[in-house]
Order: C-alpha cells, then sequence, then structure tokens
C-alpha cells in the first residue's frame, strides 16, 4: 500500500458554463483566488456555452489543510468579461467553493451557479469539480539532500542502510499493524499508545469576541495518529471538563533504530481543543524523547513522555500576545507510551487533582477506567488477529495496562450490541494485546469513535419480472455487503419458479442493518462499492446455476428526499427511501439482460453515537456471523503457579446458560408446530374460497372476451383509419420539411449575397473617401506653394523699391546745376511711378479678392461634394458618383491653371513695369546729356517724341490687360501727360 504523502495538490477543475448572453466582441476569464494567492484561466470566447477547460491548483501541506479546514477558509472564484481592444474587465459573478468537500477521491463535476450575476435575465452556471491530488513532484523533490550532516541527537538514515523515502508509516490491513521501513528491516513488534487524561484552564482558551453556537457547545481534542484523526468524548463544561481518559494505540512493525529515525522525523505530535470545526487552541507534544540515542529502555519497560502541557490559541503568534501567567494557563494531560509488545506496563497515569500533581514514588494512585482505541488505519482499520493458540493468557501481573483497566477497574456495565447487523468492520477496532481467555469472560470490546452516526439500512427485494429465458427459472437472490459488518451472504428462501411474462414476489427478501460510522465515510463506501445482487437457479437434479448479477447503487439513496421523524428517546432521525427497476445482466457470454428486479432501500439516520465501549458477548457475535465458519475454540490456559484457573465449561454460569439455550430451543420447536397447524387450516380454507371465487372469475371472463372481441372489430377499424391518416400526415410534413429546407436555403443564398453588395460598397466608399482626402491634401500643398512664390515677388518688389530709393538718394548728392534740368523729370517720373505702385497695389488687392472668393467657392464646392458623396453612398449609385468625382477634379485643376495663368500675368507685368523703369532712367539720362552735348532744339525734340511714343506705348498696353478703361487714374494720368507731351511739341514747332 503506498503511504500517504504530506504534500498535497488542490485541484479546481473549471470545465464549461451554461446560460451565458453572447457577446461577439467579449472574452470570458475566470480567476480563482485562494490563500492569497490567484490564479486564472486562459480567456475564452463569450458564447452561451463557453468552454474553460482548465485546472488550477494550488500545492499544500496536510497540516496546512487541516488548519484551513477548521478555519472554513473558502475559495473564491470570480468570472469577468473581458474586452480585448480596450483591456476593460467587467466583473459578471463569483462562485464560492467550500474547502471541506474536497476529496482524495475523484468526484463528479457540479454546476456552480453565479452569484450576484450582472446577466439578471440569465441563470448563469459553470461546471466546476474540486479534488485533493497527491502532489507527486513534491515527494520526488523532498529528499534529495539526503547526504547533509544529521542533527543532534538523531541516527541518519544512511548508516542504517536504509533510504530515507522508505521510512513512512504503511498500513497492513490484513496483519492490523503500521510498517515503519522496510519489510527486511520490520522484525520488532511495538505499540505507540496516546492517552489524554485531563484538561484544565480550558475557559482561558475562548476569547471575548467569539460567538459560541447557540445550542449547547460541545468541545473535543483532536490529534492524528499515523494518519488516524482521533477525537475523545465531547464535553461542553470548559471550567471544570468532565470527560472519561482515552488510550489511542496503534501498532507498528519496525526495528528500534529505524523507529528512532522516523520519530527524529516526526517529533512532534499536534493535540487540539476543537469546537465543532473551529480549533480553539493546540499544543505539541515532543515524540524525539521517546527512543533517545543509545538507550535501551525500551527492551525492559515501556518508555513514556507524558505530563501537562500549554494549550496556545491559534492567533497568539500573529497578535503578538504576552505570556499568560503558569497558574492560569490552559492545559491539558496527556501521556504517549511506545512498548515493545511482550513486555507488560508497570504504571498508570496519574491524574492531576485540584492542588497539583502527586509524584511518581507516592503510594497513592487514582486508577480511572481508560477506555482504549485500537488503531489500524485511517480510512478502514480492521480487526487485529488473534494471538497464537501457543501463547498462554498473561497473569495479572503480566497483564497489560490496558487489560488491567478494563477488567479490574471498570465500574460501568457494558452494552451488548443487538439487531439486525452488527458494527461494521471499518468500526470495530477490538484491543490489539486481547487473549483467548479474555474473550470468553468478558467478550469482545469495540470502541465507536465519538463523530460515528447510528444508521440503519434496509433493502427489500421485492420482485422479479421480463424473463427472457424460454425455460422456467426456479431462482433464489444472494447477496452480501461486508460495510454493515458481516460479510455473511443474505439469501431469499425458498426458491420461487419465474416464467416468461410473470412477475413473482420474492419471499423472506427484507432485510436490516443496523451499523455506526462516519456520514462522509457512509457516502465514499456507497459511491465506489455498488451492492451485486446473485441470480441463482437451483435444480434438484443437477448443480446451482449463476445466471446473472444485478448491480444496485447504494449511492442513490442519497440523492434521495430527507424524511424527518423522531426516534425511541425522543431525538431528530431522517430516513431516505429510494426504489427502483435495475436489470440483470448475464454472467456468462453476451451482457444480456435475463430479467429485472424491483426493489426499495431506506437509510435511517439516529444521529451521533457517543463514545462508548461495547462487549459483544460470544452467543451476539455468532448470530451477527450467519454463514461463517466458526473458529476453532482456543486452547485451554496454561495452570499459573500461584493460581489454578477454573475451566470455563464446568462453572455454574456456563451450565445455567446452557440449559436455559436447550429451553429456548424446545420452545421454539413447540411454537413452530402450532404454527404449522395453524397454517395448514389457513391454507385449506383458502383453498374452498379460491375454488369458489375462480369460477366467479370464470364467467365473468366469458362475458368480458364478448365484449373485447367486439371491442377489438371497432379497434381494428378505427386503427385502419388512423394508419391512413397518418400516412397522409407523413407525407406532407415531409412536403413540409423540404420546402422548408428550400426556403432556409434561399434564405441564406440572399443573405449572403446581401452581405457581400453591402461588404463591396463599403470597401468601394472607403476607396473613395481616400482619393478624396489625397486629393484635397495635394491642393493644399500647391495652395502654401502659390502663397510662398506670392511673398517672393512682394519681397522683391519692396528690394525694388528700396534700390529706387537708394538711386533717388545718389541723384540727390549731385550739385544743383547740373541736376536743374533733370528735376522736372525725376518730379514727373516720381508721379508717375507712384501712380503706377498705387495702380499695382489695387491690382494686388484684386487679385486677392479674387483669390478669397476663389477658395471659398473651392470650399463650398467641396463641401457639396461631399453632401453629394454622401448621398450617392446610401443610394449607391457608383457610376454617378465616379463622373461627379471627375468633373469636380477638372474643374478644380482649371480652376488652379486660371490661377496659375493669372500669378504669371502678374509676374509678367512686374517684370515689364521694371524694365519701363529702367528704360525712362536711361531715357532721362540720355535726355541730361543731350541738353549740355547737344545743340538745345534738336535734342528735345527727339526726347519729347520719344516719351511720347512711350506713354502712347503703355496706355496701351494696359489697356490690352483689359483690367483697366479710360475712367482710371493712371489711363487718365497718362492721357494728360500725352496731351501736355503735344502741347509742347507745338509749342516748339
Amino acid at each position: 500500500m503506498v503511504p500517504k504523502s504530506d504534500q498535497l495538490l488542490i485541484v479546481v477543475s473549471i470545465l464549461e458554463g451554461r446560460h451565458f448572453p453572447k457577446r461577439p466582441k467579449h472574452m470570458l476569464v475566470v480567476e480563482a483566488k485562494f490563500d492569497g494567492e490567484q490564479l486564472a484561466t486562459d480567456p475564452v470566447d463569450h458564447t452561451d456555452q463557453p468552454e474553460f477547460a482548465t485546472e488550477l491548483a494550488w500545492e499544500i501541506d496536510r497540516k496546512v489543510l487541516h488548519q484551513h479546514r477548521l478555519q472554513r477558509t473558502p475559495i473564491k472564484l470570480q468570472c469577468f468579461a473581458l474586452d480585448p481592444q480596450t483591456s476593460a474587465k467587467e466583473t459578471v459573478g463569483y462562485i464560492v467553493l467550500d474547502l471541506r468537500t474536497a476529496q482524495e477521491t475523484k468526484q463528479a463535476p457540479k454546476w456552480y451557479q453565479l452569484l450576484s450575476n450582472k446577466y439578471t435575465k440569465f441563470k448563469s452556471e459553470v461546471q466546476i469539480s474540486i479534488t485533493l491530488e497527491t502532489d507527486t513532484k513534491a515527494q520526488v523533490d523532498s529528499f534529495k539532500a539526503k547526504g547533509a550532516p544529521p542533527r543532534d541527537g538523531k541516527v541518519p538514515a544512511s548508516l542504517l542502510g536504509v533510504d530515507p523515502k522508505d521510512i513512512v508509516a504503511v498500513l497492513n490491513e490484513e496483519g492490523g499493524y503500521h510498517q515503519i521501513g522496510p519489510a527486511e528491516c520490520c522484525t520488532d513488534s511495538f505499540t505507540l499508545s496516546v492517552t489524554i487524561a485531563f484538561a484544565t484552564q480550558l475557559e482561558q482558551l475562548i476569547p471575548c469576541t467569539m460567538k459560541l453556537p447557540e445550542r449547547q457547545p460541545e468541545f473535543f481534542f483532536y490529534y492524528s495518529l499515523l494518519g488516524n484523526d482521533v477525537t475523545n468524548e465531547p464535553f461542553s463544561d470548559l471550567i471544570n471538563p468532565n470527560f472519561e481518559p482515552e488510550r489511542a494505540s496503534v501498532r507498528i512493525r519496525s526495528s528500534v533504530e529505524v523507529l528512532r529515525v522516523y520519530l527524529a522525523l516526526h517529533s512532534k505530535l499536534q493535540i487540539h481543543l476543537c469546537c465543532g470545526d473551529q480549533s480553539l487552541g493546540s499544543t505539541e507534544i515532543p515524540l524525539s524523547g521517546l527512543l533517545k540515542k543509545g538507550s535501551t529502555e525500551i527492551n525492559q519497560h515501556p518508555v513514556t513522555v507524558e505530563g501537562a502541557f500549554t494549550l496556545d490559541p491559534p492567533n497568539r503568534a500573529k497578535q503578538k500576545l504576552a505570556p499568560v501567567p503558569v497558574e492560569l494557563a490552559p492545559t491539558v494531560g496527556v501521556s504517549v507510551a511506545l512498548q515493545r509488545e511482550g513486555i507488560g506496563s508497570q504504571s498508570l497515569i496519574e491524574l492531576k487533582t485540584q492542588n497539583g500533581h502527586e509524584p511518581e514514588h507516592s503510594q497513592k494512585r487514582v486508577l480511572t477506567p481508560i477506555k482504549e482505541k485500537t488503531l489500524t488505519g485511517p480510512k478502514s482499520p480492521r480487526v487485529s488477529p488473534a494471538p497464537p493458540q501457543n501463547q498462554t493468557p498473561p497473569t495479572k501481573d503480566d497483564a497489560t495496562e490496558s487489560e488491567v483497566e478494563s477488567l479490574q477497574y471498570d465500574k460501568e456495565p457494558k452494552q451488548v450490541v443487538k439487531g439486525t447487523g452488527s458494527i461494521p468492520a471499518s468500526l470495530a477496532q477490538p484491543e490489539a494485546t486481547g487473549n483467548p481467555s479474555e474473550v470468553v469472560t468478558s467478550g469482545q470490546k469495540i470502541a465507536v469513535p465519538a463523530t460515528s452516526h447510528h444508521f440503519c439500512f434496509s433493502i427489500d427485494l421485492r420482485s422479479i419480472h421480463g424473463l427472457e429465458i424460454s425455460f422456467p427459472v426456479n431462482c433464489i437472490l444472494r447477496y452480501s455487503y461486508p460495510f454493515f459488518g458481516s460479510a455473511a451472504p443474505i439469501m431469499t428462501n425458498p426458491p420461487v419458479e419465474v416464467r416468461k411474462n410473470m412477475e413473482v414476489f420474492l419471499p423472506q427478501s427484507y432485510c436490516a442493518f443496523d451499523f455506526a460510522t462516519m456520514p462522509h465515510q457512509l457516502q465514499d463506501t456507497f459511491l465506489r462499492i455498488p451492492l451485486l445482487v446473485e441470480l441463482w437457479h437451483k435444480d434438484k437434479m443437477s448443480k446451482d446455476l449463476l445466471l446473472g448479477i444485478a448491480r444496485i447503487q447504494l449511492s442513490n439513496i442519497l440523492s434521495s428526499e430527507k424524511t424527518r421523524f423522531l426516534g425511541a428517546n425522543g431525538e431528530q432521525c431522517w430516513r431516505q427511501t429510494y426504489s427502483e427497476k435495475v436489470p440483470v445482466i448475464a454472467a456468462q457470454g453476451s451482457n444480456n439482460r435475463i430479467v429485472d428486479l424491483s426493489y426499495t432501500m431506506t437509510l435511517e439516520d439516529y444521529g451521533l453515537v457517543k463514545m462508548r465501549e461495547i462487549f459483544v458477548s460470544e452467543s451476539s457475535q455468532g448470530m451477527s456471523a450467519v454463514g461463517q465458519r466458526a473458529s476453532p475454540p482456543p486452547p485451554p490456559p496454561a495452570p499459573c503457579p500461584s493460581e489454578i484457573q477454573v475451566e470455563p465449561r464446568e462453572t455454574l454460569e456456563y451450565k445455567a446458560a446452557l440449559e436455559l439455550e436447550m429451553w429456548k430451543e424446545m420452545q421454539e420447536d413447540i411454537f413452530e408446530s402450532q404454527l404449522k397447524q395453524k397454517e395448514l387450516a389457513h391454507m385449506q380454507a383458502l383453498a374452498e374460497e379460491w375454488k369458489k371465487r375462480d369460477r366467479e372469475r370464470e364467467s365473468l371472463v366469458k362475458k368480458k372476451v364478448a365484449e373485447y372481441s367486439i371491442l377489438e372489430g371497432k379497434l381494428q377499424q378505427a386503427l385502419t383509419e388512423l394508419e391512413s391518416r397518418e400516412q397522409q400526415l407523413v407525407t406532407a410534413e415531409t412536403e413540409l420539411q423540404r420546402e422548408r429546407k428550400e426556403l432556409q436555403l434561399e434564405r441564406e443564398r440572399n443573405l449572403q449575397e446581401l452581405q457581400d453588395s453591402v461588404r463591396r460598397a463599403r470597401d468601394d466608399c472607403v476607396h473613395q473617401v481616400e482619393l478624396e482626402r489625397l486629393k484635397l491634401k495635394q491642393l493644399e500643398e500647391d495652395k502654401h506653394r502659390l502663397q510662398q512664390q506670392l511673398n517672393d515677388a512682394e519681397n522683391k518688389y519692396k528690394i525694388l523699391e528700396k534700390d529706387f530709393q537708394q538711386f533717388k538718394d545718389q541723384q540727390n548728392n549731385k550739385p544743383e546745376i547740373r541736376l536743374q534740368s533733370e528735376i522736372n523729370l525725376l518730379t514727373l517720373e516720381k508721379v508717375e511711378l507712384e501712380r503706377k505702385l498705387e495702380s499695382a497695389t489695387k491690382s494686388k488687392l484684386h487679385y486677392k479678392q479674387q483669390w478669397g472668393r476663389a477658395l471659398k467657392e473651392l470650399a463650398r464646392l467641396k463641401q457639396r461634394e461631399q453632401e453629394s458623396q454622401m448621398a450617392r453612398l446610401k443610394k449607391q449609385q457608383e457610376e454617378l458618383e465616379q463622373m461627379r468625382l471627375r468633373y469636380l477634379a477638372a474643374e478644380e485643376k482649371d480652376t488652379v491653371k486660371t490661377e496659375q495663368q493669372e500669378l504669371l500675368d502678374i509676374r509678367n507685368e512686374l517684370n515689364r513695369l521694371r524694365q519701363q523703369e529702367q528704360k525712362q532712367y536711361q531715357d532721362y539720362k540720355e535726355i541730361a546729356s543731350g541738353k549740355q552735348g547737344s545743340p538745345r532744339g534738336s535734342g528735345l525734340e527727339e526726347g519729347l517724341d520719344d516719351y511720347l511714343t512711350r506713354l502712347i506705348e503703355e496706355r496701351d498696353t494696359l489697356m490690352r490687360t483689359g483690367v483697366y478703361n479710360h475712367e482710371d487714374r493712371i489711363i487718365s494720368e497718362l492721357d494728360r501727360q500725352i496731351r501736355e507731351v503735344l502741347t509742347k511739341n507745338s509749342a516748339s514747332n
């Protein structure tokens, strides 16, 4: 058997969900939080049935798990809706799991409804299972440092030739002991016992803020001994705790050295004071002092660790509380004893009085009955084997401590278990050191744990029917279920004959079992082990034949409805009933059904069983073990030198019991003969009544047969009509299904075409919008470029004006006599330039206004085009849209070309004006030089003619641009100058 590992995994399997709304753009995530550690599943699609298929696991130690279970630590699962684009999480709901429901056996997943569900219209549920698994990785890694030096006082396992991973306690169910270490090292037998004797000052462990149950609270001590959970008898008074001292013992097969190493590795025994599932305080008893290094005490007498140990509250370390005074500290008296089998105990535990402890060497001893528990396994301990037949019974001096106490100092009368069933083997825990002579006098001792419930399970195999075999079956049913306390088979008797199309009720098929066990153990056993009912065919001529086996799942009764009823003492009890019909499957050949079996089973829960010792007499043991072979009687005990024992069969008590049993058998025979006579008389009366009623039934049957023949003809006619109508309905339904499929296909095809057309239209619209954006961006760049050119032209104009001003200044610096003749011409030129400047300014303003109007018109056209584009998108007029876009593009292109042409004309006009100014300046210089060097008359006339020609050309040039007319100021001024020049020419002539 594989030992239990201290490292476990709490595995929460999140499988799938249901009743969720569909959210296409969201994901579902489940986050689980336990003990400050948070785990999460992978995001899945937010559909109506999301599939998570994720396992979340937490590593935990077995002791820490027990603390969490006592504190009822929950596992909280929160469900979130995740938006992948924004990474936003919305809380959908949460689920709280109870850690106490986690078992090491695999359980079926359950559906849990989300609490505080965001989707109020949906009852969202998630399928979850929670289990405990052994952490194999922790087992492999836990012994990596086996080469480290040993601690003080401990023997390294390497010196013994034993691997530390082999030093674990393994339960041997057949032998009824725990094996520690490899089999070759386990040569000696030991008994390890723990006794809780007394407790004081327990009220100090109850804080002021703690709320006790409304009913009378029950307190008890709990500890784990080699994987066995042990509790003592509950008590309710903390100030004066009144409970009987109890001892729990386990048998161990090991050696002294290996056991010393094991106790060094597991050096502390932790004992808790509990109220329900909550730990009020705990203490640790050191076990390393039992087997000290180099000590051989274990070979002479038992070694013990005992005393009054202080109980500490669980939150003392966290709250940093001050130490409690010794006289007020809560204590518990514990004795841990380890002895080699065959060596008697020489001392009993001393109980603490009100004033303190009495010394061990004191002559006065207070002996109290100590209840004995022999623990043989954590789940399903078995009865320990009987001692060898050649072993002599111990005398009074050599008896063990438990035998002396139970035989000599037990003052309370013991109860004998009676009833249909017996205590199950999983709870029958006799003493491991019992002897045959003790069984005869005091009976077998059984201790029932305080957490056990008294159950009564009954099953009634009511009838069998629906036989599928051609030949009649002379059948009996047989079954056994060792969990109910006996492996003896239960059979229905006498055999009954079953034929085809016949239902037969089974005789003596009701059986009830009384037993005590823990509810979780009952549930686990019912889930794992079904009840197998065998169907046998009894034939007088041949051997009995096993026809088939029916499998009855006992766990079905656990899910049935509970009804409340009052017990014999007025206590509240619960009853569950379940009925079903199961098939009997052939035992050989194919898995075919042979017959159907109807049964009814009932489970009654009478509540908790108080901790008590039960002595089962030899006669009651014989009744509960029907069908089992009686074990051979033990050999007579060897005579003791100090005292000669009397043969048990020669005692007066035995003779009286034998006479009583013979009288009971004689009375039973008389009663059975009377019952047979009464049965014969009743059977004759029943036969006469049966014949009378049989004749009446025959006449009634003839009458009914005639009526049924008439009704059968009518029914046949109605069936013919119904078949024709059904044929018509089938034809019509087939046609309807075909048309429905065609309509569905047509609808899907139209929907697909519509989606394709919408998608294409959307793509085209997006493409067109992108083209328009590119064109707009290009126009903006052209606008900026033209604006830059205009700014450059203005800058050049300013530079020319500056150069002209410098030239004017240079001319003013010349002597007055030389330049006197040029004053008028320069003044005229100044006026003309100012007029030209003003006209150029006006032209610039005019062009700016035209440019602004063009931009406004362009914006208006763009807005109109956008509006028309949106209308075209809605109406899906693709061709009209393309034509308008081309038209607008051409129009914008012409507008840009026109503007570019106008800017080019302005530039040409400015260049021409600049050239004219330069030419005028050269003419003025020539005129001035002509006045000095040539005859005045002829030079002046030529200058006036040239000047007149230039004025006329300038006026005609400006008129040809189309910008000016005769009413403009510059044209009027040119006309005036032309008239003056003509006047001067006429005057000179």
